[in-house]
């Protein structure tokens, strides 16, 4: 199925790198103009510039998601260059050292809230707001596989993941009538530099991963860009309020 984003234009968060710019690089193969955010500067600019020499139509907006008026200050200038928003992938997400509950200090699970959580919250808010008044649009949040199942030692980020697909799933009923879809994604064990430090970390945690992996591999970000431009197009259309495992198979056992 060829999906076309010609004539739209396409937020994500957390684009430097992984799965946010493989998301960010599909949606401007497929003809979008493409907003790319991160708070890491210097790999924003990487991943933008090379974009731009490919030829896209893209714009580099640093922002930290888990701030609102940063986030307000994101959508205005999307807006304000391309003067629409019609998806965006609230991609944007951080990871903290594992952790008995009693054991999880308090300034790393308010990190993590403000960054999966709140950061998501926030980003909600500003799109639906240039949603409502164009009347369309397609917002898909980046849960996880932490939020469909537990996993011992990572109670504070899986909050983080299940609060996520709640906050989606209720304000996909509250804008399905106004045109606007919500959906989540819920990657499993991603090839990305966020899990090759956790590996570093922790090496026998992929010897782990790998033996609850049916597929018998880890997933490519491509393969969770592919899902989230499917959500966000018309081939979605009658898609509202799901939470996607794209796991391999991982929640499946």
């Amino acid at each position: 199925m060829q999906i076309s984003f010609e004539n739209k234009v396409a937020l994500v968060t957390g684009a430097a790198m992984g799965v946010g710019l493989a998301t960010a690089r599909m949606f401007a193969e497929a003809g979008a103009s493409v907003v790319l955010s991160d708070q890491n500067a210097e790999a924003l600019a990487a991943a933008t510039e090379a974009l731009k020499a490919a030829g896209h139509r893209v714009l580099a907006v640093r922002c930290d998601v888990s701030r609102a008026e940063e986030v307000d200050a994101m959508v205005r200038r999307t807006v304000d260059t391309y003067g629409r928003l019609d998806a965006a992938f609230n991609n944007a997400g951080i990871q903290i050292p594992p952790n008995a509950v009693v054991d999880v200090p308090d300034a790393d699970y308010e990190r993590v809230m403000a960054v999966n959580l709140r950061g998501v919250w926030n980003c909600m808010k500003a799109e639906l707001r240039q949603m409502q008044a164009q009347g369309s649009g397609a917002i898909v949040n980046c849960s996880s596989i932490g939020g469909l199942v537990g996993n011992p030692y990572l109670a504070a980020y899986h909050g983080t993941k299940y609060g996520v697909i709640g906050m989606t799933q209720s304000a996909a009923l509250e804008y399905a009538a106004q045109g606007i879809r919500l959906n989540a994604v819920c990657p499993g064990t991603i090839d990305t530099p966020m899990v090759a430090r956790m590996v570093a970390e922790r090496p026998e945690a992929m010897a782990d991963i790998m033996r609850k992996q049916p597929i018998g591999r880890l997933g490519r970000p491509d393969e969770i860009a592919s899902a989230v431009l499917w959500l966000c197009s018309d081939a979605a259309s009658f898609v509202l309020g799901v939470a996607l495992p794209v796991d391999g198979g991982y929640t499946a056992n």
